[in-house]
């Protein structure tokens, strides 16, 4: 951090998510966006003048500045751990996009990175900011709900897989498909709503029906691989939770289903419970919290804000720069929870049977 308290920030992925967390660095107080790095010139260039930041065509230059006290990391997943641990070892605090990485073993080396360093990593899970999802996390917290017990969440696309033969579709190169990349913003949310109980058990199915066959895609033009379809085009997962709990998960990029999009939750509490459903990407859905028991049933509209998304998220991020004394409270484990029940989930639809998972959510037994 700079002698008068300004922190200086660089950015690695010129993409949309990358240029949401330029905006909001550079819309913050007492931040200076210095540097931005990614491969495509042209962004370099238009982002150059809108920002007058240096620009690098490498993720290398950028981070081997040395100057750095923030590095956003919003590029394609496989280059989720090398970036982070680099500017994590160059003495920078990182924000990285969802996932964490393809595995949970990629993210186990970045958050043991962030703990050498004594550094800040924080994964972006810009959903659970949206308003209407604090909404119904705010009926849990005054006791509306009371305990959640039971969750339905979803994210199903009737035609959006990223971009067929692109690095979405390349397993080796995303780590997954539907699953690894919407499931984990679901799984995310609903888990934070649920009080974060520990998931003891994953028994999960995958299907890949539409896109090995060329169907289902979204249109997106994207930097292809050439690679042939190598994931998923649908995912459902079944999670038991400590005490008793459960959640089913469904998630898809291609399905034979009705037009737009659409995203949610119904959550189950002892008390009451909510349903929210987004169709299309709207900025809040339509939610509704049930309470009362017998003839005193009360089924109650709520009217969400739209939430602050990405900037909440950077927001929350430079608080905890700002302090050292919570840094060791974020190093990345909550990416890294999340990474290991995909990676439970992938192993239990690939073995075809329930796994078990310990208290450190490490599969009991392996995952043959």
């Amino acid at each position: 951090m700079s002698d008068n308290g300004v922190i200086r920030a660089g950015v690695v992925g010129l993409g949309w998510a990358g240029q949401q967390h330029m905006a909001a660095l550079h819309a913050a107080e007492g931040v200076e966006l210095v540097a931005v790095a990614g491969k495509e010139a042209d962004a370099r260039a238009t982002l150059a003048e809108q920002y007058d930041v240096a620009t690098y065509e490498d993720w290398e230059e950028l981070v081997a500045r040395g100057d750095l006290d923030v590095v956003s990391v919003a590029v394609p997943t496989y280059l989720h751990a090398p970036i982070s641990i680099g500017a994590l070892r160059a003495g920078a605090h990182v924000l990285c996009e969802k996932p964490i990485a393809r595995t949970a073993a990629e993210g186990q080396a970045m958050v043991e990175a962030a703990r050498d360093a004594g550094r800040v990593l924080e994964i972006t899970f810009n959903h659970r900011r949206r308003g209407d999802i604090e909404a119904v996390r705010a009926a849990v917290d005054d006791g509306t709900i009371g305990r959640p017990y039971h969750a339905r969440a979803m994210w199903l696309r009737r035609a959006g897989i990223p971009a067929l033969g692109s690095w979405f579709t390349n397993a080796e190169m995303a780590g997954g498909g539907p699953l690894v990349d919407l499931g984990v913003h679901v799984l995310d949310w609903t888990l934070h709503l649920m009080d974060e109980p520990r998931v003891t058990t994953v028994s999960a199915v995958t299907h890949a029906e539409l896109g090995p066959r060329g169907l289902g895609g979204s249109g997106d033009v994207k930097h292809g691989t050439g690679s042939a379809y190598e994931v998923e085009d649908l995912a459902t997962v079944l999670l038991r939770l400590e005490g008793g709990g459960s959640v089913v998960l469904e998630t898809s990029w291609a399905t034979h289903r009705a037009t737009p999009d659409e995203f949610g939750i119904t959550l189950y509490g002892t008390e009451g419970g909510a349903d929210l459903s987004v169709v299309d990407y709207a900025p809040a859905g339509e939610l509704t919290i049930f309470s009362g028991h017998g003839s005193e049933q009360l089924d109650t509209p709520v009217t969400a804000q739209a939430g602050r998304g990405h900037v909440a998220v950077v927001d929350t991020f430079l608080e905890h720069v700002r302090d050292p004394h919570t840094w060791a409270e974020h190093d990345g484990t909550v990416g890294l929870s999340r990474a290991k029940i995909v990676d439970a989930a992938y192993a239990s639809a690939a073995a075809g049977r329930e796994v078990s998972l310990d208290e450190n959510l490490d599969i009991v037994g392996g995952a043959a």
